[in-house]
């Protein structure tokens, strides 16, 4: 069974009002959080966000030439990116972000598409270690799924191959196999390899997730 979910939506329009909700939250951090770690191992809030808005700045072969510059390592071009933002301030990431609610460069490629699931991952990678929960549009992430579910950069591909994975609360569904079940966003946290999350889904299939996770 191929994912399904709603394929006629405005995906630029949900990646500014994912960004927008983004900086909405990054304006009610004080000074500690923004240093607080993340769901991204070795990333604090404040790497997070110069990561994500790293490539707003960059075209479809700036982007390209960072990689080519760096053996074409995402790794390694992403810790270029971050280089580049080591010495901003909170206040001055936060401006960052404000002047790019709508995605450009690389980001706003597949209809924007990019920049929305960049923004809701990232979003809860800040927010689950914080204790700051959400709830997330269905529509918005309903999308994100459908689209993390064979995006090469996210890797979910091969971690979820044979199992059938099904949102709970959302009309989203993926897959044939054994059966991994729960709610949209941890279903898609789970997804993307964030570890520790797994214990909020259900089904046969879990077991073989996690694994393939902490592998």
């Amino acid at each position: 069974m191929a994912a399904h979910g709603n394929t006629d939506v405005d995906a630029m329009a949900m990646a500014h009002d994912e960004r927008a909700a983004l900086v909405e939250l990054l304006e009610s951090l004080n000074a500690e959080q923004w240093e607080a770690p993340t769901l991204c191992e070795q990333w604090r809030v404040r790497e997070v966000i110069a990561h994500m808005f790293s490539y707003d700045e960059l075209s479809t072969l700036g982007a390209l030439g960072r990689l080519l510059r760096n053996g074409m390592s995402l790794d390694r071009a992403n810790t270029a990116g971050l280089a580049r933002y080591a010495d901003h301030s909170h206040e001055q990431l936060l401006a960052l972000a404000r002047a790019h609610l709508r995605p450009s460069g690389l980001t706003a490629k597949f209809g924007g598409r990019i920049a929305l699931a960049d923004a809701m991952i990232h979003q809860q990678d800040i927010r689950r270690p914080l204790g700051l929960p959400r709830e997330i549009p269905a529509d918005r992430i309903a999308t994100v799924l459908e689209f993390a579910s064979t995006a090469r950069p996210l890797a979910a591909a091969p971690r979820i191959a044979g199992l059938a994975l099904a949102a709970t609360d959302v009309e989203w569904s993926c897959g044939a196999g054994p059966e991994v079940r729960g709610p949209a966003e941890p279903l898609l946290m789970a997804m993307v390899g964030r570890r520790g999350i797994t214990a909020e889904l259900s089904g046969p299939g879990t077991e073989i997730l996690e694994a393939r996770i902490a592998g």
